[in-house]
């Protein structure tokens, strides 16, 4: 990251037109609030690398030194905007994260191991966000196309914790016999690539009635896309999959003493 070579000179004051009324300035968090809406409005529409300081100060009503007085480089106000979108609603302070989110919005189903509820919700969770914020989506995708180094964050922040908290509860109910033995992280690959696919289509694609292949409401494909999940995934009323577990591991016994014994005779070679 480098830093922009301009120092900021002029005063923090907006155009007649922005001003708010009384004729004073706008509180310094609120300005900070309106360059990251027009910053994600512009990055969505022309990524990261297509959108300049100048064109993001000239939709925000203020000089380029302003945005600079807030922001020291492009990339701090991109790393703004990740953490604005982690967590949105939250209050001052409050730690965001994604793990936190869930657990506060489904921690009763989680803990009573309603699968269908945890499931469900999470799904209408997200198609839910990526209706209502479809510009951050948008930005994600340009930052990976364009190997921006903050997508890390992102991927810290929310992708990483999604897949350790979600993995973990599948093998929980994998271990109560719930669930058949398949790796977990590939159970939660398939189920929330789903979700962003569908919220994909809709944000890309279904826009135009010309183009639609699916015009469902959140709820229903909720409901419907976790009961293909787990339809796929639920282990047998019979015990197959303790059974197919057992036999598993006695496979891998057998293979093990196998090479061993192979091993063995090769050395008396």
């Amino acid at each position: 990251m480098s830093k922009h070579p301009e120092s900021p000179r002029v005063d923090d004051a907006a155009p007649p037109a922005l001003q708010p009324s009384g004729g004073g300035r706008m509180h310094a968090e609120d300005r900070r609030r309106q360059i990251v809406g027009v910053a994600v409005r512009l990055f969505s529409e022309r990524g990261f690398r297509g959108t300049t300081t100048k064109e993001i100060a000239r939709d925000a009503g203020v000089s380029e030194a302003i945005i600079f007085r807030h922001f020291a480089t492009k990339d701090e106000l991109y790393a703004a905007i990740i953490d604005h979108k982690a967590c949105e609603g939250g209050g001052a302070g409050m730690r965001c994260t994604v793990a936190e989110t869930i657990k506060g919005g489904l921690a009763e189903v989680f803990e009573r191991k309603d699968d269908r509820a945890v499931f469900e919700g999470l799904a209408l969770g997200m198609m839910e966000h990526h209706q209502h914020d479809p510009d951050f989506l948008r930005i994600l995708m340009f930052a990976a196309l364009e190997g921006h180094a903050l997508t890390q964050m992102f991927w810290d922040q929310t992708v990483r914790v999604l897949y350790e908290f979600l993995g973990s509860y599948i093998r929980e109910r994998q271990r109560d016999g719930a669930f058949r033995p398949v790796d977990p992280l590939i159970v939660v690959r398939s189920f929330t690539g789903t979700i962003i696919h569908h919220s994909l289509n809709n944000i890309l694609w279904d826009k135009d009635p010309a183009r639609r292949i699916l015009n469902i409401p959140n709820d229903e494909a909720a409901r419907e896309f976790t009961e293909i999940l787990l339809r796929g995934i639920a282990a047998d009323s019979s015990g197959s999959s303790k059974a197919a577990r057992a036999s598993k591991r006695i496979g891998e016994t057998a293979r093990r003493g196998a090479s061993s014994s192979s091993g063995k005779g090769t050395k008396k070679k």
